[in-house]
């Protein structure tokens, strides 16, 4: 695993937004072999798609030929709900850069055969050669997209009841009012991530702290899906110093030598 900690939200944001740049660069995306990315929804992420989004318009970076896909959608909110995470996407990223429509995939959170629209999902994703690249936020108790605590690791694209705590924590999307946030969603499983060629998770702030700690130093446990990245062999961890605070300074101090050592 690797572990990068940045002192604060810009940085970490800063420097999520320049190994995108770096991979989808690398790879030299093409129409007969295009980048597909997986992204995130919520407010981590945002800081990454602002800079991505000047890169492109900078001419650094082109998303004609990279294909995206979404991790999640809240059942019973279309796409023109500005509740959704399809619309949520479109607003803040996806309008900016010269992404294909047909190169944006979503659940459809107003399907009435979720196993159907799951399994087609994953046949999608399949279809374009996997992901390259998986982008996820985490949540307080450990939730990778929306594979709370306690989910199979082994887990697919299905649908899933949110807890409590994940409630409340995107109630501030609803005017802050639990009750107004979907109880179910459809979201990609712990195993569809981990399928992955590589897997990024983004970190911020002091709520988020414990969750860190649980993935870089506890064991793996579906207590905390976000362990498993511990599995992936190309699981990264950007976080700021806040999220960071609860890794024994024995932990943040092998991880800083790491990237601060040039061969």
């Amino acid at each position: 695993m690797r572990v990068i900690i940045e002192n604060d939200y810009d940085k970490m944001s800063q420097w999520a937004a320049d190994y995108v740049l770096y991979r989808i660069k690398k790879h030299k995306p093409s129409p007969k072999k295009p980048f597909v990315l997986g992204i995130p929804s919520g407010s981590t992420p945002l800081g990454m798609f602002k800079i991505l989004a000047s890169y492109y318009k900078k001419g650094l970076i082109s998303f004609e030929n990279v294909i995206f896909f979404s991790m999640a959608e809240y059942i019973g909110v279309g796409a023109g709900d500005p509740h959704g995470f399809q619309y949520f996407l479109w607003d803040n990223f996806l309008k900016y850069v010269n992404v294909k429509k047909e190169h944006a995939y979503f659940l459809n959170g107003l399907t009435t055969d979720y196993a159907k629209e799951c399994a087609k999902y994953e046949k999608s994703i399949r279809s374009c050669g996997g992901v390259d690249l998986f982008i996820g936020g985490v949540g307080e108790d450990g939730h990778i997209a929306f594979n709370e605590p306690y989910s199979s690791l082994n887990s697919r694209t299905r649908a899933k009841l949110l807890t409590p705590s994940t409630l409340k924590a995107n109630s501030r999307f609803f005017d802050n009012d639990v009750h107004k946030v979907p109880p179910l969603v459809l979201t990609i499983g712990v195993e569809t991530m981990m399928e992955a060629e590589e897997v990024m998770i983004l970190a911020s702030g002091q709520k988020k702290a414990k969750a860190i700690k649980q993935a870089i130093e506890g064991g793996i446990t579906h207590v905390w899906p976000i362990s498993i990245l511990q599995h992936h062999p190309h699981g990264i961890i950007a976080c700021d110093s806040a999220a960071a605070q609860e890794l024994s300074a024995e932990t943040v101090k092998y991880f800083q030598e790491i990237e601060n050592t040039s061969f």
